[in-house]
Parts: C-alpha cells; structure tokens; sequence
C-alpha cells in the first residue's frame, strides 16, 4: 500500500517531538551531579521500490536508476554524549568526583548493583559511605566512630586518623567500574545507570589504571549540558517540526481541492 505524504510529514513530527523531549530532558538537568547530556540519533524508515534500478525497461535496454520513495524518518536511538563536566570544589571530604573515564558502583536495594558519576556521598547512621538515598559504596567501606581527617588519594585509597593512632590509618579503596560500551548502559534514574546485554559487565579496577579517572576528593562532577548548544538545538527541531507541520496543512488542502473536483 502505498505511503502518502501525509503519513511521511507525520513521522517527521513524531520524529522532532522526541528530539525535543530528549532536549528538554538536557535543559531540565542543567544542574544535576555527573549527568551526562543525550543526543537524539534518527533513522529512515523502510524505503518503497517502485522501480529497481537495473531493471529491464525494454527488450535491449535496462533503467539506469531506481524509483524509490521514503516512507518518513524514526527515532532510532538516543546517546549519552561522555565529555568530561566541569569540577566544582565543594570542600566536603565525602565529595568525590572521577577526573576521565568510569563510575562508582553502589549496591541498589534488592542487591542489584548500580553505576553513577555522581560523586555526593555521605555516612550511613553505622558509618558506611552511601549514596544520598542511602544505597552503599561498593565495595563496602566502613568509617570508625570517631574517624578524624577523612582523606582519599587519587588512587582511591581511603584513611582517616583514628582515636589513639598517631598515624593515619587505611580503611580501603574507592574501586572504579569501566565498560567497554558505556553507551548501552541503562538510564533508570536518580543519576543511576544498569549494565545491559550492549554494555557488556562492569571491568572494576584501581582509578588512575587503564584509563580510568582519579579520584577528586572535595570536588563534584556537573553536568556537561551547554545551554547554548541545547537551545540552538532547540530551535532547530522547532523549526524542522512546523515545516512537517505545514506539510501536513499543504498535503490536506490538496487532497481536499482532489476531493472538491473529483
């Protein structure tokens, strides 16, 4: 069955709705910890050969080019854009942000684990390192009652001076989670992302190794949304979605002028 341009105009505006959606969702996260902007990525929909090219157009002679008509455009994909944000100092030792690659892992309820680069930590009421909705840093480190001078190295390592000590004592270290496709984790919300089949496992290891981020302690990764990028962005999509629109009010008005002289 044969598509109309009217169906093609509307897959062009179901098409710039959701890259607004996805621009929308950029803007509202201007200042969220360690989020990462997305880009929309679009695809054509299947294509209709009225013709082949190559086809026999005679007895001796064959069309030197196809008869093939669009059939509109779909969202296809959407990705997560992984350039660095900007460091912000906030002068909190449980503050932590990832200078390059990798993510904190925490253990979610139901024992799932969970990867994030929002680095904004703080104490359970029994001195584990938690996220803010409570979920533990993985793996799992303990601060004593009584803890002074909590500090983190680059390479991850936790110490703190202990009631009694003269010296700092160590109490473990910040593991760092890479993925050989960041792009195919899943987004579940509260600055949380889940492997997936297309992400393949979390490859923990030391920061600082294999291009893996150090540690910041005091510091917080902001979000890497360009609100100038965004709104250009912005005004491209709305312009590309009245100029479906008005195919849409071109493509009625012809067929209502077929209509009125048939």
């Amino acid at each position: 069955m044969p598509v109309s341009a009217l169906q093609v105009a509307r897959t062009g505006l179901e098409a710039q709705d959701a890259r607004m959606r996805v621009i929308a969702n950029n803007l509202a996260n201007v200042g969220t910890t360690g989020f990462k902007r997305d880009r929309a990525n679009f695809a054509t929909l299947a294509y209709q050969d009225v013709r082949v090219g190559g086809a026999r157009s005679s007895g001796e002679t064959a069309y030197a080019t196809g008869l093939n008509l669009g059939t509109g455009v779909a969202i296809q994909s959407t990705s997560q854009i992984m350039t660095l944000g900007p460091l912000n100092g906030t002068g909190n030792g449980l503050d932590f942000a990832l200078d390059g690659d990798g993510y904190f892992e925490v253990q979610l309820p139901g024992g799932e684990l969970g990867y994030t680069r929002a680095g904004n930590f703080t104490l359970s009421s029994e001195g584990q390192i938690v996220t803010q909705q409570g979920y533990a840093l993985q793996p799992a480190i303990q601060i004593p009652e009584g803890a002074q001078a909590i500090t983190v190295s680059p390479d991850g390592i936790v110490s703190a001076m202990l009631p009694g000590q003269n010296e700092a004592q160590e109490l473990g270290t910040i593991q760092v989670a890479q993925f050989t496709n960041p792009a195919g984790l899943r987004a579940i919300g509260d600055n949380f992302l889940t492997p997936t089949a297309a992400s393949g496992p979390a490859q923990l290891g030391a920061p600082g190794e294999n291009g893996r981020g150090n540690v910041r302690q005091g510091m917080l990764e902001g979000s890497n949304v360009n609100v100038v990028e965004e709104l250009v962005d912005m005004i491209e999509a709305q312009r590309a979605y009245e100029i479906n629109s008005k195919m849409v009010s071109a493509v009625d008005e012809m067929l209502r002028n077929a209509n009125q002289t048939l």
